[in-house]
């Protein structure tokens, strides 16, 4: 790499390449080569291949700063921080320069003096594309010296210089980042007059530090990420800023099942060192995220605040956790989740869920109990849509009950649930076979037994466990009525 402004000109980082050429530029020539070479784009962000992810390319190609606008646990900085992927793997600056000047095009006084005075023996450092992201979570405390700078009278009084000299800034984040990309999270938590010094910098480039003007052209991709409930809950963006920003882009949650499943798969820690071996049933891994799905139509739920993604994927892993333990204690070779395990990974999707009132005078393990058993009973149709399950109620409508301990080995529990006629034989609709382990047949047919109660076909309880459903109570015939124009005599 070359290490002088004179070797620099000589290399293919020349000036006719870097002179002109602003981060904007950067972005929007690399992203060019990727789609003509047909380059995933944005690795790891799954469903947005058709919405968001054209949307951000045009807001690329078309120089704008961009701000994604969406829920919680929607990929929105997962998103922008793979635009580092669209930067040169590296890029020259001046070397000691606090804001990364470009050699070809100094602002900063430091440099444009260094580079009169050495010329060409103007010493050159190197940015690796890493170090050309800058981020910031907006929180209201948020000082414009946090962002833009101050003027640092310690570095006046040792340089012998006026404070209004430019040299006597101490920079913040935004100057810092120049020539890269600065991210904004949760705008709308940032002060109003934070808000008005940003859009100074983006239009004028310049701002006002303690009344001293301040002239930063900077080169910078500006991105902010904000969720829509802040706007009226803990603060708003300001016109003129909102104005500024080029492209405003809706994010969202997985349309799909599948999409949901494969995030899941993808961020979820399933593949952990253990003396077990875990496998997870695709219908347990279904059954986590229809939980999401049905929690985000659930009208006792709030939808302005929306059910994070992170909810199956802490849930997935509370149930992979629990079967893991089961396993430990018993001395078994494969964990395989339960229905059970399920109800042991309430507290993984409680505190994920804010409650309408409704919601709230339920009780939020009320209100997950009775999205778990909805889910269960969903992905029960998509195997056992119109199975002949008459034998199973019939054993428990004989008088047939079965209490399952989430703490019992899998031999065990497939002892006790093979009493129930016609249930182990349901359990091939599931793609299981006799030669399976214990654990995956124990945890199949569970399944089955809480698809039915989901419908309402048995009953179950936390004492009695599975139990005939209770017959409804006939209503009492009526009184005959009452002859036409009887008069009741009141004394």
């Amino acid at each position: 790499m070359p290490r002088t402004l004179g070797d620099l000109r000589q290399s293919p980082y020349s000036e006719a390449v870097l002179g002109s050429r602003t981060v904007k530029d950067e972005l929007r020539g690399n992203l060019i080569c990727k789609i003509q070479r047909g380059d995933a784009l944005f690795p790891g962000i799954l469903g947005y291949e058709d919405t968001v992810v054209p949307q951000v390319v045009n807001a690329i190609l078309s120089r704008h700063n961009f701000i994604l606008l969406g829920l919680r646990g929607q990929a929105k900085t997962r998103l922008i921080r793979q635009l580092t992927t669209l930067l040169d793997e590296f890029a020259p600056y001046v070397e000691g320069c606090e804001i990364h000047d470009n050699p070809y095009r100094p602002t900063c006084r430091r440099c444009l003096d260094l580079i009169a005075e050495r010329g060409d023996q103007t010493p050159i450092a190197w940015l690796d594309r890493e170090q050309r992201y800058v981020e910031k979570l907006a929180t209201p405390d948020v000082t414009i010296a946090d962002m833009i700078g101050d003027i640092d009278p310690i570095k006046a009084a040792r340089r012998g210089q006026d404070i209004s000299n430019e040299l006597t800034v101490h920079y913040g984040l935004l100057p810092r980042s120049n020539r890269g990309i600065f991210a904004i999270n949760e705008l709308p938590d940032l002060a109003g007059k934070i808000q008005v010094g940003l859009f100074n910098i983006m239009q004028e480039g310049d701002v006002q530090i303690k009344g001293y003007p301040v002239r930063l052209p900077l080169d910078l991709m500006l991105v902010f990420t904000a969720n829509p409930e802040d706007y009226t809950a803990r603060g708003k963006i300001i016109t003129p800023l909102k104005d500024r920003i080029g492209s405003e882009i809706r994010t969202h949650y997985p349309s799909a099942i599948e999409q949901g499943i494969a995030i899941t798969e993808q961020e979820a820690w399933l593949e952990r060192s253990s003396p077990v071996e875990v496998r997870v049933p695709a219908y347990m891994k279904e059954v986590v995220e229809q939980l999401a799905f049905l929690a985000r139509e659930d009208k006792r739920i709030d939808k302005r605040s929306g059910v994070s993604q992170r909810l199956p994927i802490s849930a997935l892993e509370n149930v992979v956790s629990n079967a893991e333990r089961r396993a430990l204690r018993a001395r078994e070779s494969v964990a395989v989740p339960r229905i059970v395990d399920l109800y042991s990974a309430l507290p993984a999707i409680t505190g994920k869920l804010e409650l309408e009132y409704e919601g709230e005078l339920k009780g939020g393990d009320t209100v997950a109990r009775e999205i778990i058993r909805t889910a269960v009973g969903r992905v029960y149709d998509h195997y056992f849509d119109g199975a002949n399950v008459s034998q199973i109620i019939q054993w428990f409508d004989l008088g047939g009950s079965l209490k399952l301990d989430e703490n019992v080995d899998s031999p065990t529990m497939v002892q006790q649930l093979s009493g129930i006629q016609g249930l182990m034989e349901k359990v091939k609709a599931l793609g299981l076979t006799h030669n399976e382990p214990d654990a995956l047949r124990a945890s199949a047919a569970e399944f089955i037994l809480e698809g039915l109660h989901a419908h309402r076909r048995i009953s179950r309880s936390e004492e009695k466990g599975f139990a005939a459903e209770e017959k409804r109570r006939e209503p009492r015939e009526e009184s005959r009525p009452e002859r036409p124009n009887f008069r009741r005599q009141y004394n």
